[in-house]
């Protein structure tokens, strides 16, 4: 299978492009900047935000593109709304060279889109594309809609996930978003102070294998038309709080957290559990890593890359 990923030297990106590698699929990545990870992904140096469609490789039909390049830091595009209209138009200039190339597209989208949901579950049905909260979730709105109205008009197959908090491997990169579980973690382990907004914040954190898992359990589905045309809740499937998450993050590091907390700030959701049921019955999606595993696993990867000391 050809995929091409944009986005493909950020986290997602590079752990569904080695993964792709790995099981002998052809990979072209697209970013505007070079990824640090690793050299193995073919990568076109490229501004989706700047660039018109023609920009775009030729390099022949590919059976999925796998839309996730964005700036995706809510509190970011609060600062610098600019930003949310540059997703906007990386998501238009992505479904033109799908629908000239007939290429099925896959969208990178965010559990933002449902905004501060107050009931435990959500489902897909539940997203309220009247109000945004954020330009980051209008951003994916606008996204979303684009995606839709393409596969009406012109037949374009798609598929959109809605990710959660998607943290582990490949996610320590500060210079381009800083994460708050890396952040954390790395704080921590320093004793240095935090600052945490929110602190019964719920959210479901969904560890980077499991968000591959089904990825590529949506790249493969699409791809042979198995599945088609849906919107599909991408996470972990249970909430924890920023509390929880910082307790747990002291036990990993056995260091006592120095934490101050405070309110949320504008613009972020306070509370989302995913409902992952359409996942498990279109794609066999069954996420295997709860937060108290994972941050384990992210600490564990820190240190064998000299990331922590």
């Amino acid at each position: 299978m050809r995929v091409l990923i944009t986005g493909s030297s950020g986290q997602i990106g590079t752990n569904v492009g080695l993964s792709l590698l790995e099981r002998g699929d052809t990979v072209l990545g697209i970013d505007h900047r070079p990824n640090s990870w690793t050299d193995r992904i073919e990568t076109v140096r490229l501004d989706l935000a700047k660039a018109e469609v023609g920009d775009l490789p030729t390099a022949g039909r590919f059976d999925v593109v796998l839309h996730l390049a964005a700036y995706a830091k809510v509190f970011e595009l609060v600062e610098h709304p600019e930003r949310a209209m540059d997703n906007a138009k990386m998501c238009f200039n992505v479904l033109e060279y799908c629908r000239r190339h007939k290429s099925p597209i896959i969208f990178g989208s965010s559990r933002e889109v449902y905004g501060d949901i107050h009931q435990h579950i959500t489902d897909e049905a539940a997203a309220d594309f009247v109000v945004a909260e954020s330009p980051y979730s209008a951003s994916k709105i606008a996204g979303e809609a684009y995606i839709y109205a393409y596969a009406q008009c012109y037949q374009l197959p798609y598929l959109v996930f809605r990710f959660s908090n998607v943290y582990g491997r490949y996610d320590t990169d500060a210079e381009r978003m800083e994460r708050v579980i890396p952040l954390f973690i790395d704080r921590i382990a320093r004793d240095l102070p935090i600052v945490v907004y929110g602190r019964n914040k719920m959210l479901d954190f969904t560890y980077v294998d499991d968000c591959v898992a089904g990825v590529l359990a949506g790249i493969d589905a699409l791809g042979e038309r198995r599945v088609t045309n849906q919107t599909i809740n991408l996470a972990y499937g249970h909430g924890s709080s920023l509390l929880d998450l910082v307790n747990l993050i002291s036990l990993a590091l056995g260091k006592e957290a120095k934490a101050t907390y405070e309110s949320s700030r504008p613009g972020e959701v306070t509370r989302y559990v995913a409902d992952i049921t359409k996942a498990r019955d279109l794609l066999g999606y069954e996420p295997q890593t709860p937060l108290s595993g994972g941050i384990g696993l992210a600490v564990k990867w820190q240190r064998a890359n000299g990331i922590l000391q």
